[in-house]
């Protein structure tokens, strides 16, 4: 049995999915909230599996939310069903691992597809989640998820070989795509794995996975060369750095 718990500040959206998830025969809804607040203190109470969570409430946003449940040390992460009015919110939504982003008002149909993505999760999924983006903590992230042409893309951190700065924008290169981004090479770099990713030059990004090595010319300027052959320019005040992750 999945024991979940409902937190949305509309009595009337409240009724409507307790009402849809009576056809969900391994869901048990253990408590009803209508404000961050009590959104916290429920989960605290009864530790659920599942939290089905709107993003616009009294006091706390749902993000907020879950940051606050987070900081519960031995507090278990429940999965994260975000229901909403509002389709801005969604890309955060994904990088934050929430299992899925029901737009209201929605059919039983997609409903069922969002819980039955709960149940196909294993056990240790939940912890995953609850770390995978935590900044504070010693965990990275595993994948970038961000809109291209009218998609919802879910990029693995693996498979991006270089990244490159464009103004206001990041350029993400894989084998055989590149996606332009809206991010700073700053904030970028805090989410990426230092052990394989490193900053040679304030405007690229390298994944140390895919370089084959550094050279330097007779005027002293030094450049990465990955293994497809691409050339990548270094800066002196990074050297020393990717020298040293190369011969760890």
């Amino acid at each position: 049995m999945i024991q979940a718990v409902l937190a949305d500040d509309e009595v009337l959206a409240r009724q409507k999915l307790r009402q849809l998830l009576r056809d969900e025969r391994d869901i048990e809804i253990v408590g009803e909230c209508a404000s961050a607040n009590e959104t916290v203190e429920l989960v605290r109470a009864t530790k659920p599996a599942l939290l089905f969570l709107d993003i616009r409430m009294p006091g706390m946003d749902g993000f907020d939310v879950i940051g606050a449940l987070e900081s519960e040390k031995n507090l278990p992460m429940p999965a994260i069903i975000f229901t909403t009015a509002y389709d801005q919110y969604a890309l955060r939504a994904f990088e934050i691992h929430a299992v899925d982003y029901l737009l209201k008002p929605f059919t039983p149909e997609r409903l069922r597809s969002a819980i039955q993505r709960v149940r196909d999760q294993s056990p240790g999924d939940m912890e995953v989640r609850a770390n995978v983006h935590n900044q504070n903590g010693s965990g990275y992230t595993t994948r970038i998820v961000f809109k291209s042409r009218g998609r919802i893309l879910f990029l693995p951190v693996s498979e991006i070989r270089w990244i490159g700065a464009e103004e206001n924008y990041v350029r993400l290169c894989t084998e055989h795509e590149t996606h332009l981004l809206r991010e700073t090479m700053a904030h970028l770099e805090e989410r990426l794995d230092p052990h394989s990713f490193l900053r040679v030059h304030r405007s690229f990004i390298v994944n140390l996975q895919f370089v084959k090595e550094v050279r330097t010319d007779h005027d002293g300027e030094s450049s990465v060369m990955m293994l497809d052959g691409h050339k990548i320019a270094m800066s002196r005040s990074y050297k020393s750095r990717i020298l040293e992750s190369l011969h760890r």
